[in-house]
């Protein structure tokens, strides 16, 4: 009975839990609406708030005082930011490029066969020593060069950007990831933010970095992490979660802290999904470097967007075809050391007969 009474007790206040958060709903959505009929012009706005309960001709066409004031908001709180935190921002711009710039100067002075010899091997040893993958990998990178020699360059300025990129994304999405994993109220939280990163246009994230880092290429850099930062996030939330709990009881049976457990089994076990969250967080930041070069972003998406200005179709195919080169070499070094450690953490079982 007492059991009873309690299940009956848990599901009432389930119930009211949900009324609360729907008056709750209902509140804000009534405050909203106050909020942008007050703050309408006033030749949008009838004489008095009464006449929209007895002429309804608002009702055929979509009414000016309906105008929620998020824009003037926004730019206020961007000026506000820029003047109190500009020296934060400039910091952050000056460490960003000074590490482009360096990594940049650094790999352009190298002879290009000796370019293509470092991206043979990092290949040959990522991809778990496949001839195929190094000799595919091998091809596109010279192919880069042979398809016009500024190519080259611009090919190393754009690597360099999505590396930086790279780095941002896996140094703030995989723990960000692990502790949506390990607290559901971090991932509710959450989700909705990365929902939201995903569905806005990519190119509104170029006007905030703007306004705060200016033109170049730092801007592009936080624009990739913005943009290509949610699939490593969820990916590495999916595969934290997807390890058996059978495998972690067993740790924890054995003594293991949650450290240990995460750090000796819940990773490695995941690594395979982080490894594909890493893969398609590379494609969408070579997207996101082409959009970029509207904004100064010095790379190859320069020669796309003087193609589309000049209306020149072979320029535009060519360095199409060189991001394309591009994101087969990414993908294949990525793609084929998640394979390598996939293969290590589930090896194949021998059937004996």
């Amino acid at each position: 009975l007492k059991r009873a009474l309690g299940f009956f007790k848990q599901k009432k206040m389930k119930k009211y839990k949900t009324y609360l958060k729907y008056f709750i709903y209902s509140i804000i959505f009534i405050f909203v609406i106050i909020i942008s009929y007050r703050s309408a012009r006033p030749r949008y706005k009838p004489e008095h708030y009464t006449d929209i309960f007895k002429d309804f001709s608002w009702l055929n066409d979509w009414p000016k005082w309906l105008d929620f004031p998020l824009m003037q908001p926004l730019n206020f709180g961007f000026d506000w930011l820029i003047a109190k935190y500009g020296i934060f921002f400039e910091g952050i711009n000056f460490f960003l490029l000074g590490l482009y710039t360096s990594m940049k100067n650094s790999i352009v002075d190298l002879p290009w066969p000796l370019v293509i010899a470092i991206v043979i091997l990092i290949t040959y040893f990522a991809s778990g020593r496949k001839t195929q993958t190094t000799v595919l990998v091998a091809f596109c990178t010279f192919f880069l060069g042979f398809l016009s020699p500024r190519y080259w360059d611009k090919c190393i300025m754009t690597t360099c950007i999505v590396i930086i990129g790279m780095l941002l994304c896996v140094t703030i999405g995989i723990p960000v990831g692990i502790a949506m994993a390990r607290n559901k109220k971090v991932r509710n939280a959450l989700l909705p933010i990365l929902d939201l990163m995903q569905t806005i246009p990519s190119f509104c994230y170029l006007i905030p970095g703007i306004l705060l880092f200016g033109l170049g290429a730092v801007p592009a850099i936080i624009a990739i992490f913005v943009y290509a930062v949610p699939p490593l996030i969820r990916l590495t939330d999916l595969g934290i979660r997807l390890v058996d709990k059978e495998v972690i009881e067993a740790s924890e049976a054995f003594g293991a802290s949650k450290r240990q457990t995460l750090l000796g089994v819940q990773i490695p076990l995941a690594l395979p999904n982080i490894m594909q969250g890493v893969n398609q967080c590379t494609m969408m930041s070579l997207a996101m470097v082409v959009i970029a070069s509207m904004i100064g972003t010095r790379g190859i998406g320069d020669e796309v967007l003087l193609g589309l200005q000049q209306l020149n179709v072979g320029m535009a195919t060519e360095a199409g075809i060189a991001i394309v080169l591009l994101a087969i070499i990414f993908d294949r070094i990525t793609q084929s050391y998640g394979e390598k450690i996939q293969e290590r953490t589930q090896p194949k079982k021998e059937i004996k007969f």
